[in-house]
């Protein structure tokens, strides 16, 4: 607790899963509940068709569970759930042979990046708000017009989720 990371959380497979705008605001919702209980600040995002970066900081434990395990259980359960509802026909590539569980989302081993300096911070921040512009994806002209990041929060004070913090307030 009390240290920012830059955290990737990749989908099953690297399958586009995330592809789906509905799939991207169910992140940001869960991202929300979990922030207005006061778990983590987040000081930067970006959701891609098939992971996802953050910026974010650990503030406390959501009961015994760690503040990106609550995240991963909140948004597994509630695509699971749709897909069943809505695209059975995609529920076998997330079918797994474990005890607890019968379906995985997100791949094991999120990729956690302590971020222990403010250039080390910015360099990622940038890095991920460009994300959406790489030749690969191409989802947006500038890094501020790509609607899933907090690239705009940035560029123009406007927090569309209301999610952010500034990482001035944190990297003094």
């Amino acid at each position: 607790m009390g240290e920012v990371y830059f955290w990737t959380n990749t989908i099953k497979d690297w399958r586009n899963l995330l592809k789906p705008d509905k799939y991207k605001q169910l992140i940001i919702q869960a991202l929300l509940e979990l922030k207005q209980k006061n778990l983590f600040a987040v000081y930067g995002l970006v959701i891609m068709p098939n992971h996802l970066h953050l910026l974010w900081e650990p503030l406390q434990k959501n009961g015994r569970e760690m503040p990106h395990a609550s995240f991963n259980k909140i948004t597994s359960h509630e695509i699971i759930k749709d897909l069943k509802l809505q695209h059975q026909e995609v529920l076998p590539y997330f079918k797994v042979q474990e005890k607890e569980r019968q379906y995985r989302i997100w791949q094991r081993d999120a990729l956690a990046v302590l971020m222990d300096s403010k250039a080390k911070f910015e360099q990622k921040l940038l890095y991920i708000h460009l994300n959406p512009l790489q030749e690969k994806w191409n989802l947006a002209a500038s890094p501020e017009d790509y609607y899933w990041s907090s690239a705009r929060f940035y560029e123009t004070g406007e927090d569309t989720f209301n999610l952010f913090t500034h990482y001035g307030e944190r990297f003094e």
